[in-house]
């Protein structure tokens, strides 16, 4: 492992604007930061070096792991598979209740990390036979550059790539990633402007442009909300999210509400109660939602999948492991419905 970022895998910010006196602005995410010379961005990943903006975060993963694709979650992509999942440092948001803030809030340059460029991450991939990728734990836009290219790299070897994300990122790099692209996990903190910006320091709308564009690209969508105490617990507004989902033609995509557990700057909140997560799972269900899952409670079996028309079980879990599997050709086994999500690799 190395500590310090090789000066000749810095590469150039692909998106960017130059301003007077040396300042550039950053046009990757919504946050549009003004970049002064010798400075970086919010993310911590992308440094102002002599008026052009450069990646910090290219090459270098402080993060590395096999992971069943359940735990991402998906539920509905690739049942039962394994995943390579890999981040960088750095983060856009500044969420209260990060779990992995010692590094979602520090630079590359600040945490142990591996030497990787993107055709070691897809040769190491394939030498393991895992015919995905994930690019997780942290937030991919900010390693943007490392993620197009080694998704690029994927696709050429017919692996599949995945995004675990907050989906704060403008419309124009979103759309020239997704052609490399086949899934993604949107973390929906909430549904309240005010209370995106205290939970996370981002915008809601932002949020909702990246759910609808993935799903005009055809890129498999699965939408995840973590249910924090006090903040977001509000079962209004889990309606009125539910509501938006149903409206803009997102019933068929799983909806994860998960339970919160004390972390970062919420140390003092309790865990999320049960009673919570299964009332807003009632509540996405009656407003037209075909698959709700409650996570985080592996023990209660609500990570199970039923057929949405004849109610039978299809898909049995415990924690990360697939147990049974009843879907056959994208199809219910048992009354042959159509059932949403990518079941087979050639899909």
């Amino acid at each position: 492992m190395n500590t310090s970022i090789a000066s000749d895998w810095i590469q150039p910010a692909l998106y960017q604007q130059p301003l007077e006196n040396g300042m550039v602005k950053c046009v990757l995410c919504p946050h549009q930061c003004m970049v002064h010379e010798g400075k970086t961005g919010l993310c911590h990943t992308r440094q102002n070096i002599n008026g052009v903006l450069y990646t910090l975060a290219y090459g270098n993963p402080c993060s590395l792991n096999v992971d069943p694709i359940e735990k991402k979650p998906l539920f509905h992509f690739l049942p039962g598979s394994k995943i390579f999942s890999l981040a960088t440092a750095g983060c856009n948001f500044k969420c209260l209740n990060c779990q992995n803030w010692e590094i979602s809030q520090s630079s590359p340059q600040e945490v142990i990390h591996y030497d990787l460029l993107p055709e070691a991450v897809v040769e190491l991939a394939s030498n393991r036979h895992i015919a995905s990728i994930a690019f997780t734990y942290t937030e991919p836009t900010v390693f943007y550059e490392y993620v197009y290219d080694t998704a690029k790299l994927a696709h050429q070897k017919n692996m599949k790539t995945v995004i675990v994300s907050n989906g704060y990122i403008n419309e124009k790099p979103l759309l020239d990633l997704c052609p490399f692209l086949d899934a993604a996990n949107i973390d929906l903190k909430c549904f309240d402007n005010h209370l995106y910006r205290k939970l996370t320091g981002g915008s809601l709308e932002p949020v909702l442009k990246t759910l609808k564009t993935l799903k005009a690209q055809g890129v498999w969508l699965e939408i995840t909300n973590l249910i924090v105490p006090t903040y977001s617990d509000s079962m209004e507004m889990i309606e009125s999210m539910c509501k938006w989902l149903v409206d803009n033609g997102f019933e068929d995509i799983p909806l994860h509400f998960s339970r919160f557990f004390p972390a970062n700057q919420l140390p003092d909140l309790p865990p999320t109660p049960i009673r919570i997560l299964l009332t807003a799972q009632e509540i996405a269900q009656k407003a037209g939602m075909k698959y709700v899952y409650v996570g985080n409670v592996p023990t209660l079996g609500y990570e199970n999948t039923f057929c949405p028309s004849c109610k039978k079980l299809l898909i049995e879990r415990t924690g990360f492991t697939v147990n049974k599997n009843f879907i056959k050709e994208d199809k219910c086994l048992f009354c042959h419905t159509p059932i949403h999500g990518v079941w087979q690799l050639n899909e």
